[in-house]
């Protein structure tokens, strides 16, 4: 698959969603009509009842494979900047723990998100948080600029993932530190896997091997990442996202295949400095 064409699909993936967000409270994504389906599975991988009931309506749609920010240890006055920030759920959370001193950035290369973000940052009167549209491998963000960068299931969705970690080591301050979640998987694919574009947008054929994925952030300049956590999800925890189950029917996969799919993929929460 070619970058434009990976590019081209994931956006337009993700804008569907948004519109849904915007369109329907009570849409296949989220839910603002009791327990919604999202903040279930928002739960399961670590965000709390409370965290979430704080948010504003539509700013969480399950799409997360971890809950980076249990680990960022963010402090009083600090910058932080979210890669791949959709409707702004962690951006929201970390903005209470840098406090009115710090500030929170939110990238994102889907203008559906984008304005879906901005119009829940209006709702609920956060003034020390902003989203900037851009792609996670050319942020639009100062060098040296950031104490913090976090990302939640995002940079397995892009086809340069070695830039993406070259941006990140370039945008922090020195001393600076990384925590992101994200898919990674143990070993490869099936090739129907990997030529699925549903399956690049759901976060499952665009993980690299996890080894790989620490070589990439290595060669950025980070020389000792720490793996946190990695554990595997089933299939249908890896993105609140309709695409998830179409995999499963478009290819006609018994529950064979798709339990060692599951075995195959694994959630990574990983963390790392940018030498002072």
């Amino acid at each position: 698959m070619e970058q434009q064409e990976i590019r081209k699909h994931v956006r337009q993936s993700y804008a569907k969603i948004a519109k849904e967000q915007q369109s329907s409270c009570c849409g296949p994504v989220s839910s603002c009509c009791g327990s919604s389906n999202a903040d279930t599975l928002s739960q399961q991988i670590g965000y709390s009842k409370e965290q979430l009931e704080s948010l504003p309506t539509g700013a969480n749609m399950g799409l997360g494979c971890g809950m980076p920010l249990s680990h960022a240890g963010l402090k009083p006055g600090e910058v932080v900047l979210d890669l791949g920030s959709g409707g702004g759920l962690d951006c929201f959370i970390a903005a209470k723990e840098v406090g009115d001193t710090g500030r929170v950035i939110g990238v994102d290369m889907t203008p559906d998100m984008i304005d879906l973000a901005r119009k829940n940052t209006r709702e609920g009167g956060y003034k020390n948080v902003e989203f900037r549209l851009g792609e996670i491998e050319n942020l639009p963000v100062a060098d040296g600029s950031v104490d913090v960068v976090i990302s939640n299931c995002v940079i397995n969705l892009s086809p340069d993932k070695g830039q993406v970690f070259k941006e990140i080591f370039r945008v922090l301050k020195p001393g600076g530190r990384f925590i992101i979640s994200d898919m990674v998987i143990t070993k490869p694919l099936p090739d129907f896997i990997l030529k699925s574009m549903e399956a690049y947008s759901s976060c499952i054929a665009g993980a690299l091997l996890k080894d790989d994925y620490l070589n990439a952030i290595k060669q950025a300049g980070f020389h000792s990442p720490e793996v946190i956590e990695s554990v595997n999800l089933p299939v249908d925890l890896m993105a609140n996202d309709p695409t998830a189950q179409n995999i499963v029917k478009n290819n006609q996969l018994t529950q064979q295949q798709v339990d060692e799919i599951g075995k195959t993929v694994e959630s990574m929460k990983v963390r790392g400095w940018k030498a002072a």
